[in-house]
């Protein structure tokens, strides 16, 4: 204690610098960021139904197609990428649990055991100093070390760790959000492609019936030869494409495999049974839940936060560490003395044991006195770093905002332009039908029936294609909306 007094008046003028320049540079540290604003609605895209958070968490049942419901599960039950997510959790919260149990009073259990075991190989010993026998030390000692956190350096470093946690967490929740609109995506386009190859297959038949007609009408000398020979073109334009759609198909099922966690199955074992759904209609949205819906901007946030801290500590750096370090022990020794009898007056050798029990106290302090200069200016390279995720957190929300408009925008024109070719479809089919109707009594050719059911056929694929194209853009909404994550927390993983 008196030398503690002796160092206080050295100490203290060291200590009321540090505070000082601390105090100073940590009222220059960013404290708060300001939430980008965002305008009431989303220009261009219609009022819309409502959609509950519920509905947008699990967006594939609004299609009400089991087939899709299926594989999502599966893809998220035993899907390498919801595997690989179900990891990175368990590592990003024992990675916080480590940074925060790094704040916490640390120390550790010493002890130590030595038995030594001498002998007297010379002369005869004195019984008063006895040589040679067993000497036995037994220590134990438990050393801790608790830094006070009196300007809040410890707390500020708990925050950290809880938003670096955040953050890795809204970017895995959005991982598996990307999973959803993948097996989806993919999904859609097998169930389009395969009825387009359904479609190329007529079509196929069609030309070949036409070819056959005009190769007929050639060797009778009713046309000319080149009439055969141009829809022969058609015809192997027509395969071409029977065989490109092919591919696709294998293509899109093996990536479904592939997200699902089967990709050692054969594309054969993935059923795809039942016709295209119907697009749902355009989702009422608030531009400013995406600031609670999207990962990615939650992910930017809490880096943005996780910055924030940081800078923090970096000013708050320049302060004293004061450390208290408090020790208890136990020590127990057995070696060789001597004892006096009083009835015969002798010394006696014997082993002479000790028992000790301790604690002391101290305390420490360290002034970064000659790091203040450069701990200054780390700390200004951190602000900077801070700034630069709140433009970077900025820039995500406003891209969110695009991406969502854009979608919704797109999605109504989606469904407008499935509707005009749904009525085409409607009209080409009557139009079709008419003329194998007309066939049949006798009152057209085999052409012209070929021709009205082909010009069919081709609308009817295009109706397909937009019916997919309007599929895919809807759970581009959904995903650009912020759907398809676990948007309920569970406590467990915080």
């Amino acid at each position: 204690m008196d030398r503690m007094r002796r160092l206080g008046p050295a100490v203290a003028p060291l200590l009321a610098l540090a505070a000082t320049l601390a105090a100073h540079q940590a009222d220059a540290a960013p404290r708060r960021f300001a939430t980008p604003s965002l305008p009431a609605a989303f220009d261009g895209a219609p009022a819309g139904s409502p959609l509950s958070p519920a509905q947008l968490d699990r967006w594939w049942l609004i299609f009400d197609d089991a087939g899709l419901n299926a594989l999502e599960d599966e893809a998220f039950r035993t899907g390498p990428d919801a595997r690989t997510a179900a990891a990175r959790v368990l590592e990003a919260k024992a990675t916080r649990d480590s940074q925060v149990a790094q704040t916490l009073p640390t120390g550790n259990i010493a002890g130590n055991v030595s038995d030594q075991r001498s002998q007297n190989i010379g002369a005869k010993s004195s019984s008063l100093f006895p040589v040679g026998g067993e000497t036995l030390s037994e220590t134990a000692n438990l050393k801790v070390s608790w830094e006070l956190d009196l300007f809040g350096r410890l707390r500020e470093a708990r925050k950290v760790a809880k938003a670096s946690l955040d953050a890795t967490r809204f970017n895995i929740e959005g991982s598996r959000a990307s999973l959803a609109a993948s097996v989806a995506d993919n999904y859609f386009v097998a169930k389009g492609l395969a009825i387009q190859i359904d479609d190329a297959r007529e079509t196929v038949r069609i030309e070949t019936n036409l070819q056959r007609i005009a190769q007929d009408k050639a060797d009778l000398g009713l046309a000319a030869a080149a009439d055969a020979d141009r829809i022969a073109g058609d015809v192997a334009r027509a395969n071409a494409s029977l065989e490109d759609l092919v591919s696709q198909l294998h293509a899109a099922r093996r990536q479904i495999l592939i997200l699902i966690g089967r990709n050692v199955d054969t594309v054969d074992s993935l059923a795809l049974v039942g016709a295209t759904p119907e697009a749902p209609s355009v989702p009422s949205a608030i531009p400013g839940d995406l600031l609670a819906r999207r990962p990615d901007v939650r992910e930017a946030e809490a880096k943005l936060l996780a910055e924030l801290g940081t800078a923090r500590l970096r000013h708050l750096a320049v302060f004293p560490t004061l450390t208290v370090l408090p020790q208890i022990g136990l020590s127990r020794s057995v070696q060789p003395g001597v004892s006096y009898n009083a009835q015969t007056q002798q010394l006696l050798p014997y082993q002479q044991a000790t028992s000790l029990g301790y604690w002391t106290w101290a305390g420490g302090v360290t002034v970064p006195f000659f790091d203040i200069p450069h701990l200054l200016f780390d700390a200004r390279a951190e602000d900077a770093r801070a700034k630069a995720a709140a433009v970077a957190y900025e820039k995500i929300v406003q891209t969110a905002f695009g991406e969502a408009e854009n979608a919704l925008v797109n999605l109504d024109a989606g469904r407008r332009a499935t509707a005009i070719l749904v009525d085409g479809e409607a009209r080409a089919h009557r139009a079709s039908d008419a003329a194998n109707t007309r066939y049949a009594m006798g009152l057209d050719d085999l052409t012209s029936a070929l021709s009205a059911e082909q010009s069919w056929r081709t609308t009817r694929s295009a109706l397909t294609s937009e019916r997919v194209q309007t599929l895919r853009r809807a759970v581009t909404v959904y995903k650009a909306l912020g759907g398809g994550w676990a948007y309920a927390i569970p406590a467990k993983t915080r």
